[in-house]
């Protein structure tokens, strides 16, 4: 597996693989606009000769937010996540202290990554996240010290 930065040309693969691993996906134009936007920065994990995951940040203010991180599901529990986490940390580094993210309180294994990635919870967000049908779920706001 390889992570590099993402290039313009990846975000019509990177809304594949957001839409494969969640719900409610980004379409390519909202991934490239964060992308794009200012402190935003895109990698792809690469397995072999498909994308088999991706992470989408944004560095502003001395501090950086995980925006988005998805992986296609024949990729995941493979290291694919957390290398991409690792990457994130190290290129966010640059410019923040600290790098922040929102995740499902009903996703433990995505829980589960992100306290393996040196990430601690700090509060919650009531409602965050709707669910078609079902009513919405909390976000734990987690966050990692950044240039120890």
């Amino acid at each position: 597996m390889k992570v590099r930065p993402a290039t313009r040309a990846c975000a019509a693969v990177m809304g594949d693989v957001h839409a494969a691993a969640f719900d409610a996906p980004w379409t390519a134009d909202d991934i490239r606009r964060f992308a794009e936007g200012p402190g935003g920065f895109a990698l792809v994990a690469e397995a072999g000769d498909q994308v088999a995951g991706f992470i989408l940040c944004r560095v502003m203010a001395g501090e950086a937010e995980v925006l988005t991180l998805a992986v296609r599901p024949e990729h995941r529990r493979r290291g694919v996540a957390g290398a991409l986490v690792e990457q994130a940390a190290l290129v966010a580094a640059d410019g923040a202290r600290t790098l922040f993210l929102e995740v499902a309180a009903d996703n433990p294994g995505a829980i589960a990554l992100y306290e393996r990635t040196a990430f601690t919870p700090i509060g919650r967000r009531a409602a965050y996240y709707a669910r078609p049908g079902a009513p919405a779920v909390d976000a734990i706001v987690m966050r990692r010290t950044l240039n120890r």
